[in-house]
C-alpha cells in the first residue's frame, strides 16, 4: 500500500492535500485495491458544496460501488473529467492522475486535523489485522 506523505487521511480512505487555497482530494491506494477493477467513477457538479462526511461521489469497480466522501466541508471548483474514459486512473495512481476532486475548503484548518500518513498506515494495518 503506497501513502502520500503530502496528504491527510480519513477513516473512510479519502485522501486531501491542501494546493495554496484550494484541496484536491480522491480515494487512497488502500481503497482502490480493495475496490479492484475500477470501472465507473460518479464526480459532482462544479459549485456544489458538502459538508464534512457527506456523499459527493461514487466509484464503482468490477466488484462493487463504494461512496466518496468529503473529508472536510467545501465547494466544488473542478473535477477530474478525464475519469469518465479512464476510471482506471483510480487505480494506476490514486494520488496523481487519479485525483477526483478540487474543492474550496469552508475552514483549510480542518484538514490539518485529520490523519497524516504515518496514523493513517497505522489505521489501515488495524483494520487488517481485524479480518
Amino acid at each position: 500500500m503506497k501513502v502520500d506523505r503530502a496528504s491527510r487521511y480519513t477513516r473512510t480512505h479519502e485522501w486531501v492535500r491542501l494546493e495554496g487555497d484550494e484541496a484536491v482530494s480522491g480515494i487512497t491506494d488502500y481503497a482502490q485495491e480493495q475496490l479492484s477493477d475500477i470501472v465507473y467513477v460518479e464526480l459532482p457538479a462544479i459549485g456544489e458544496h458538502f459538508g464534512k462526511g457527506e456523499v459527493y461521489g461514487v466509484v464503482e469497480s468490477v466488484k462493487a460501488a463504494s461512496d466518496n466522501y468529503m473529508p472536510v466541508g467545501g465547494t466544488i471548483t473542478a473535477v477530474n473529467e478525464s475519469l469518465a474514459d479512464e476510471p482506471q486512473q483510480v487505480n494506476t495512481d490514486p494520488y496523481g492522475a487519479g485525483w477526483m476532486i478540487r474543492f474550496r475548503p469552508d475552514d483549510p484548518a480542518e484538514i490539518e486535523q485529520l490523519m497524516d500518513a504515518a496514523s493513517y498506515e497505522e489505521y489501515v494495518s488495524s483494520l487488517e489485522g481485524a479480518h
